[in-house]
């Protein structure tokens, strides 16, 4: 399987653990050595800065998607070509799931994991079936999968359900844990009540 396009979620804050930029990096150049484009929020700084830096640097192709009220405050990619300016977060996002091949969360705040649980509700409902792959990079995801683990164990959600979404540690693993993803089609959505 072929995979041309991927969306990333990530974080917009320079203040983090270098560890955590050293996994943007990675997960770029793991990208651009596949020949794979990727999505992203537009922003220069961050990890989201980082992904793009290194994207372009190492010749890869690499598409900002950013609300014009961001724009105005100065924080999109001042050296990316490819940069769409949408209206709202809800078109971004919109923009972010259209002919996507995977969907990729780095380490982020509020606004990685509730881009990142939007596509795993659709995904539990059969509305989006690629696969979506957490960078748990530094132990980052812990409590989150924690939490999602204990939503299984208490029936909130089925076991079935820990299909939707494959964790690495690794970045440099993106490929084959995208290749590797369990098939999911539109019949899941028989599994979606718990």
């Amino acid at each position: 399987m072929i995979h041309h396009r991927v969306s990333v979620f990530c974080a917009s804050s320079n203040k983090v653990d270098k560890i955590y930029f050293e996994a943007a990096r990675k997960l770029g150049l793991a990208l651009v050595a596949d020949g794979i484009a990727a999505n992203y929020g537009g922003g220069g700084i961050g990890l989201m800065g980082m992904l793009a830096d290194t994207m372009i640097n190492a010749g890869g192709s690499i598409r900002g998607i950013i609300p014009q009220f961001m724009v105005d405050q100065g924080w999109n990619h001042p050296l990316l070509k490819d940069m769409l300016i949408v209206e709202d977060m809800h078109e971004r996002k919109k923009k972010l799931t259209e002919n996507i091949d995977a969907f990729i969360a780095l380490p982020g705040g509020v606004g990685t994991l509730e881009e990142l649980l939007e596509m795993m509700t659709h995904k539990q409902l059969g509305q989006v079936l690629v696969p979506i792959i957490i960078i748990n990079a530094n132990h980052f995801f812990d409590p989150f999968l924690e939490m999602l683990r204990k939503m299984v164990e208490e029936q909130f959600m089925r076991e079935i359900h820990q299909d939707i979404w494959q964790v690495i540690e690794d970045p440099g693993d993106v490929v084959k844990a995208i290749e590797h993803s369990p098939a999911w089609d539109g019949s899941a959505i028989k599994y979606a009540p718990a």
